[in-house]
């Protein structure tokens, strides 16, 4: 299943919501992300058919292999242009925002490129 951006959206946000207390539900998601329970609860159907959730018995959602590779690569992609961008001075919600439209749309290489550059700059 060829996962859309919103799918990357959602594995994100789980992956953070993990993160940031363990166990992950829809209303979570849903609260997190400012989406609808409706909504939310079909991308996870969608997900979990796909092989990139798993949702047990109680509604707790885990990433599967492929979907926390998935969300560590947006995840990864999204803290990095953010960082950069405030580098560069835009202001940190703003270049939240603009990282979140940029990292689902960038090709691999253009990323490693970005991403060696900003290393550079680190240094």
């Amino acid at each position: 299943m060829a996962l859309l951006e919103s799918g990357e959206m959602y594995l994100e946000s789980i992956l953070v919501l993990s993160r940031r207390g363990g166990k992950v539900r829809s209303v979570d998601v849903s609260e997190y992300m400012g989406f609808s329970k409706p909504s939310v609860s079909r991308a996870i159907g969608l997900l979990k058919s796909g092989g990139y959730i798993t949702v047990d018995a109680d509604g707790h959602i885990a990433l599967t292999e492929v979907g926390s590779e998935t969300a560590e690569r947006i995840y990864e992609r999204h803290t990095l242009l953010t960082d950069f961008l405030v580098r560069l001075g835009v202001e940190r919600e703003i270049a939240a925002a603009d990282a979140c439209k940029i990292e689902h749309h960038l090709s691999r290489e253009t990323f490693e490129a970005i991403k060696r550059h900003a290393e550079g700059i680190e240094k």
